[in-house]
């Protein structure tokens, strides 16, 4: 089962990221958790890490401490080195796309092939801007 982040207004759909399996976000979350808060869940991006991935929201308050942790993870997973991909889909992706990571920034992206975390700060600005919650499908 995949993992869905969205907005929506209404029933419009305004912007949406494809993460792949909930697995997947795991993964990514772990990994932030290892090599950015040295295995102490939440002591340094508690909005991300101890967010619940079941049906539920970021609301626009978190969005915005949220768009703060993921530029400091960002920034900082650029100056890791690549990680293993956690999935089949992901190396077919990479395949697709030519996508050749040489950080761990670059080793996480959408189904689509974009980056994740700076895909996850779009809809944080996005959240913000248009004054609704991303939530988890």
């Amino acid at each position: 089962m995949g993992l869905y982040l969205s907005i929506f207004d209404e029933d419009e759909e305004l912007d949406g990221v494809e993460v792949g399996s909930y697995a997947d976000f795991n993964y990514f979350r772990d990994q932030i958790v290892n090599n950015l808060e040295h295995g102490k869940a939440g002591g340094r991006f508690p909005v991300l890490v101890l967010h619940s991935d079941c049906d539920g929201e970021w609301s626009i308050e978190e969005s915005s401490l949220l768009e703060k942790e993921l530029k400091i993870i960002q920034d900082e997973m650029k100056k890791i080195p690549a990680v293993a991909f956690n999935s089949e889909w992901q190396i077919e992706v990479s395949n697709s796309f030519g996508i050749n990571p040489e950080n761990m920034d670059e080793c996480f992206f959408d189904i689509d092939g974009e980056p994740l975390t700076e895909r996850l700060i779009g809809l944080t600005q996005l959240s913000q801007q248009s004054c609704k919650p991303i939530l988890f499908q």
